[in-house]
């Protein structure tokens, strides 16, 4: 069973190394308990995403359902012959993960089938479910099941989920936009995107970035700087959307360079070493 059981997390580190460099580099500075379960939590939010944005050939519907199915079938029954899914349940079971954080999450990925665009209120529940959530799971899994400690710090996994989601929106807009027909940001036109819109979003985005580093600063010292190395690079993803003009972000998708990712990592590693951390 330990052999089965290392194949599973293994098959979801692969996932997470294979879809994003920036998780994959945080998680090596996670101390090594912690990297395991955060491949598993990684690995299961991926590969649901993948139903709804990429198995266009397929029944995406039924997909998503079965795989809800599937997922809590493990869970209850602490077993499973997919490896996903066997590394995610234990995970679950092992740090008290909620059923209803795992329920908003799938909730928000079945969104992505029917809903292009989103009022105030769809806005909120979707970014809840789809990334606030995730980072709740991994909350727990810091927290190493001190309650205290989680609730203290729950807000701040939000905001940072909640910062990291909507840089994604903005990031991908031209490709959300014009190949999904999705719209994600209530009451902007984008086929009149302006400047103003986009600095009314960027002022919301760093309040949820101010509100997480306070929460980052807190985390168990075993975690800090995994997820600081996370922060970092998306503050400078969004420094950099910062700086692009509306028209330009409509046209392209801004991304931060393996080589500058590799001096954000060791400008990260120098801040723990000077306590700014």
């Amino acid at each position: 069973m330990n052999l089965y059981d290392e194949t599973c997390f293994e098959c979801s580190k692969i996932i997470t190394t294979k879809y994003s460099t920036s998780f994959s580099k945080g998680i090596m500075a996670f101390d090594k308990r912690f990297r395991y379960p955060i491949y598993a939590i990684y690995g299961f939010v991926r590969y649901a995403d993948e139903i709804v944005d990429t198995f266009h050939d397929y029944d995406k519907q039924k997909l998503i359902t079965d795989f809800r199915t599937e997922t809590f079938i493990a869970i209850r029954q602490r077993i499973s012959l997919n490896p996903v899914l066997q590394s995610f349940q234990q995970i679950v079971n092992a740090y008290r993960i909620e059923d209803e954080l795992i329920d908003a999450f799938l909730h928000s990925m079945e969104m992505d089938l029917d809903i292009t665009s989103y009022d105030q209120a769809g806005y909120h529940q979707y970014i809840y479910g789809s990334a606030e959530v995730v980072g709740l799971m991994c909350l727990r899994v810091f927290c190493e099941n001190n309650e205290e400690l989680y609730q203290q710090l729950r807000p701040m996994a939000r905001s940072l989920g909640a910062a990291f989601q909507k840089i994604n929106f903005l990031r991908d807009v031209k490709s959300d936009y014009e190949d999904r027909g999705r719209t994600y940001f209530p009451f902007v036109d984008f086929n009149r995107f302006t400047e103003q819109d986009k600095l009314q979003i960027e002022a919301d985005i760093k309040k949820d970035f101010d509100d997480a580093f306070e929460g980052i600063k807190l985390l168990p010292r075993g975690t800090r700087l995994g997820v600081y190395i996370a922060y970092i690079y998306y503050r400078q993803l969004f420094k950099k959307i910062s700086r692009t003009p509306a028209s330009i972000i409509l046209q392209k998708r801004i991304r931060v360079s393996d080589t500058h990712k590799m001096a954000l990592y060791f400008k990260a590693v120098l801040h723990q070493k000077l306590n700014v951390i």
